[in-house]
């Protein structure tokens, strides 16, 4: 059983259920369970695609980015979706890694992705290409039926990686067979309460959306519909769930605050049955606020892409105890989701610490990766005995509810995405006239976290924000990746080993 098993049953035994909404005409799951038998057809006699062979998909959100997974799933071939927000460097690691058969990708990203193909000799295929050598004349000249390659696939093959930044900048591979798929998609719909009435809208970009929505939508027979990841507008998102009766969705901070601060009408909201957040911390206050003004249909989610993201639950029922008088709940990152074990360990002997001590959060079970894909070295490093390692320092209460304190690790969540500042670092390093820089996050009251670089010039040299930020554009860094605010310094405080003291440079820029 994978994704591509499901759609064809819901095919057989739901046909005229919508699969795909789209203003232009929604999708069935008989014509989705047909569109992909023709690309997984295009994908294994065009392309030369086969069980364990990674197939890489390069656009923004729509239509092309389900039929792609449900096909990869009927031939066995490993689903690699991307964030078009990724620059350069990034894609050129993440290709060399992967090692993809063939690129799908949009005529937005052409001037990006062709190049790239053509130096490593990947096959390049244009989703909106109208050339008889395009997505749509492929699938067109394709045969409809079953692929007979559908047999073959097993549980414990590869199902798809996920590219996620680590503090070093240099991409992770995350691998997840079928198994765990399926494992994700089954907490998931019983977690958020999706069945084959839900309508699900993915604002977030697709790359982040596999494991925690398309699956369980899918093995549900659940409606999916998608919004331009490139920008949010809270009127228009409250229009797309009125008129689409979306029932479920899942939002960054962010885009929370901007529909407390700009929807005027909140009945356009009434469809949603449940409206997931997480990917950043939000401050008690705010989630008590937005709860109060939309109603208890509000679930939290804490956890890293290693786990597919479902470690813990702040569920509808929590929310609700939280308004009723239990506001403590509003700062938990709530409890552990179905199948899922979470530890609070010290972190260098490994032993749980008591209820209300701190340590760090570790996870165990069938949600965690197969590991960082052709990266044997960091995978062990990150599994210790089956128990994925956070990186984030919390406590536990006596009722299971888990506290988030504080993160070892440097990453930088802006917006729901995840920053290395160390390769910002590498960047400034680079400077013809900086000598050291450091980079930190520091609050931000719209997105969580803001980048605040601190540099230091050579002796004798004179440098600005505006010939800094100019730097970091030439040098390819992506947008939400140069730092709103530069601080010149005379040094930067190191610890004892002469490492940046990260946690001191925060106080003394405000964070």
């Amino acid at each position: 059983m994978n994704v591509g098993a499901a759609v064809a049953r819901h095919a057989v035994q739901r046909p005229g259920a919508p699969a795909y909404l789209d203003p232009e005409g929604d999708v069935s799951y008989a014509e989705l369970h047909e569109r992909t038998n023709r690309l997984a057809h295009v994908l294994t006699d065009t392309y030369g695609a086969r069980r364990g062979d990674r197939v890489a998909l390069y656009v923004a959100n729509g239509l092309p980015v389900i039929e792609v997974l449900v096909a990869c799933a009927k031939v066995g071939a490993v689903y690699v979706g991307l964030n078009f927000r990724l620059d350069r460097r990034e894609l050129d690691q993440i290709l060399d890694n992967a090692g993809p058969v063939v690129l799908l990708g949009a005529a937005a990203f052409e001037d990006l992705l062709r190049p790239l193909c053509a130096d490593r000799g990947i096959p390049y295929l244009g989703v909106d290409d109208p050339s008889p050598q395009g997505y749509a004349a492929l699938l067109a000249g394709a045969p409809s039926g079953d692929h007979p390659a559908r047999h073959d696939v097993r549980p414990e093959d590869h199902a798809c990686i996920v590219y996620s930044s680590g503090t070093t900048g240099v991409p992770k591979g995350i691998l997840f067979d079928h198994a765990a798929v399926l494992q994700h998609a089954t907490v998931a719909a019983l977690e958020y309460e999706i069945d084959e009435t839900s309508r699900y809208l993915v604002q977030l970009p697709h790359n982040s959306s596999v494991n925690i929505t398309f699956a369980p939508c899918l093995v549900r027979g659940a409606a999916i519909g998608m919004e331009d990841s490139r920008g949010f507008d809270p009127q228009r998102f409250a229009e797309r769930v009125h008129r689409d009766a979306i029932t479920h969705t899942f939002l960054v901070p962010t885009m929370l605050y901007r529909l407390l601060e700009q929807l005027e009408d909140d009945s356009l909201l009434d469809p949603l049955r449940v409206l997931g957040y997480g990917s950043s911390s939000i401050p008690a206050d705010r989630v008590h606020q937005l709860v109060r003004r939309f109603g208890p249909k509000f679930v939290q989610l804490y956890g890293m892409a290693e786990i597919a993201s479902i470690g813990t639950l702040l569920r509808r029922e929590d929310h609700a105890r939280a308004v009723a008088g239990e506001e403590r709940l509003f700062a938990s990152a709530g409890r552990a989701s179905m199948g899922m074990v979470v530890r609070v360990v010290d972190p260098v002997t490994g032993e749980d610490v008591p209820v209300g001590e701190r340590g760090e959060v570790i996870f165990g079970g069938p949600h965690v990766m197969r590991g960082y894909f052709r990266d044997e070295k960091r995978t062990a490093e990150a599994v210790v005995d089956g128990w994925m390692h956070s990186g984030d320092v919390g406590r536990l209460d006596e009722e299971g509810y888990l506290y988030i304190v504080d993160r070892i690790k440097d990453l930088i969540i802006r917006g729901g995405h995840n920053i290395a500042p160390k390769e910002i670092e590498e960047v400034l390093f680079n400077h013809p006239d900086v000598l050291e820089a450091a980079v930190v996050g520091v609050p931000d009251p719209e997105w969580g976290e803001a980048l605040c670089a601190v540099v230091v010039p050579k002796e004798g040299r004179t440098v600005d924000a505006e010939q800094l930020a100019h730097w970091c554009r030439e040098q390819g860094l992506a947008s939400l990746k140069i730092p709103g605010r530069f601080v010149l310094a005379p040094d930067l405080p190191k610890n004892l080993v002469g490492k940046f003291d990260k946690k001191a440079i925060r106080a003394q820029v405000g964070g």
